[in-house]
């Protein structure tokens, strides 16, 4: 089945950086689109970047643009999230997902959540 195992939170300071990994497996990685999305406590998930199967566009939320770096590597099945210049409000359950489509508005597989806590 598909598995998606998100790696790499933890607790850092603002200001700090932090790099999160995504591991696939059970899918035919390169076919698939992947998204990261977070979620604060008492707030819903919400959109942070995403990349199309080629690595070739990225999409990132307004709130993390020129931030945040999202990045792919077919061979590994893996997609990692570069978090600079981390806030506060950054704190959040961060979880990757993946989906078939080209641009996905939903997506059909998710990781079970790496915590990140930004404290000020």
């Amino acid at each position: 089945q598909v598995q998606l195992v998100e790696s790499g939170g933890g607790l850092v300071q603002a200001g700090d950086s932090l790099r999160l990994s995504c591991l696939a497996s059970g899918l035919t990685f390169r076919r698939y689109a992947m998204g990261w999305f977070r979620q604060a406590p008492g707030k819903e998930r919400e959109f942070v970047a995403a990349i199309r199967w080629s690595g070739s566009t990225t999409y990132y939320a307004d709130s993390v643009k020129g931030r945040f770096t999202m990045s792919r590597d077919n061979a590994k099945n893996t997609v990692d999230l570069q978090m600079n210049s981390l806030k506060a409000e950054d704190t959040a359950i961060y979880y990757c997902a993946a989906d078939i489509a080209l641009v996905p508005k939903e997506y059909d597989y998710w990781g079970q959540g790496t915590q990140v806590t930004v404290s000020s």
